[in-house]
């Protein structure tokens, strides 16, 4: 069939035969995509054993609850990000921290502070550095923004979140920071370290046939917001992992490298409250304003809730 052919055919199978209420936006998507699908199909002769076992795969892959690790593997979720650059700067908005990938792990609900917030549980301190993040939240014109809300998360030792790790407690590694009256927040956490795909895992399989690794650097997530900002969705990945700009999910951005600085003054030590040398990272963020000319940055998808 050619194209004319086929738009034809998903026309008559899924238009024409509509006797209800029709959602004209699902409407017109799906007709495009299958559109798409089956002139794949021609251009690649895919044969049926293929479709289907491209079907059981996406069985497959939801069951195992992967295809959010799917979507940042595949480069899906940074393309809507490159995207979302474009319409920033269509609508004229510049500045401010650059955003990147969610990934599929954030929890709600994170314990919520002011200030600061100690982040681990402390079963790992004798395993891995102690970690202080800190910075400052300003607008563009370099104004600190009180009260501004710094959702923070990462992985542990070994590459683990909690609540998808049942062996972590709860909301390890997870919260919630508002902004001082010097629009600091400050967390005492532990070194994340990066992780890889699930190696007998859906998204891995995928990979292995492009010939690509599914690993991680070590990185820090984050969700910043305050009213009259655009919401920001980042992270910081951390300099010297040797996955540093070969992030399989392809998060890491100029302005998004963090470096950890080595702290071993003893008077500094005492003064964090700490027993020893600890690593120290500082990320400030700039949030821009909200503009009703660009679409706006909330993105509805379903989360984990603990």
């Amino acid at each position: 069939m050619n194209r004319q052919q086929i738009d034809a055919l998903v026309k008559k199978m899924n238009v024409d035969t509509a006797q209800g209420p029709v959602d004209e936006r699902i409407q017109q998507i799906i007709v495009r995509l299958l559109g798409d699908l089956f002139q794949a199909i021609e251009d690649l002769d895919i044969q049926p054993s293929e479709v289907w076992k491209g079907l059981e795969y996406f069985t497959d892959a939801g069951q195992a609850n992967e295809l959010g690790l799917l979507a940042a593997g595949l480069g899906l979720e940074h393309y809507l990000d490159l995207r979302a650059d474009e319409a920033d700067a269509k609508a004229g908005i510049t500045g401010g921290t650059p955003r990147t990938i969610e990934g599929p792990l954030y929890v709600a609900g994170a314990p919520e502070t002011v200030g600061f917030a100690r982040m681990d549980d402390g079963s790992e301190s004798d395993k891995i550095d102690t970690l202080i993040i800190e910075g400052i939240v300003r607008d563009a014109d370099g104004q600190i923004i009180e009260n501004a809300k710094v959702e923070v998360w990462h992985a542990n030792s070994l590459g683990n979140y909690s609540f998808f790790d049942k062996s972590q407690s709860e909301f390890n590694l997870r919260r919630t920071i508002l902004t001082d009256a010097q629009g600091q927040y400050v967390a005492l956490t532990t070194m994340p370290v990066g992780y890889g795909c699930p190696p007998e895992g859906t998204t891995q399989a995928v990979l292995n046939k492009l010939g690509r690794h599914g690993n991680r650097p070590s990185h820090v997530h984050y969700f910043v917001s305050a009213p009259g900002f655009r919401k920001l969705t980042t992270q910081f990945n951390i300099e010297g992992d040797q996955y540093l700009w070969d992030d399989f999910a392809f998060a890491t951005r100029d302005g998004l490298v963090a470096t950890a600085v080595d702290v071993i003054d003893p008077a500094e030590i005492q003064r964090r409250g700490l027993d020893k040398p600890f690593k120290h990272i500082t990320f400030n963020i700039e949030l821009v304003k909200e503009a009703a000319s660009a679409p706006s940055t909330e993105v509805d998808r379903r989360r984990a809730v603990a």
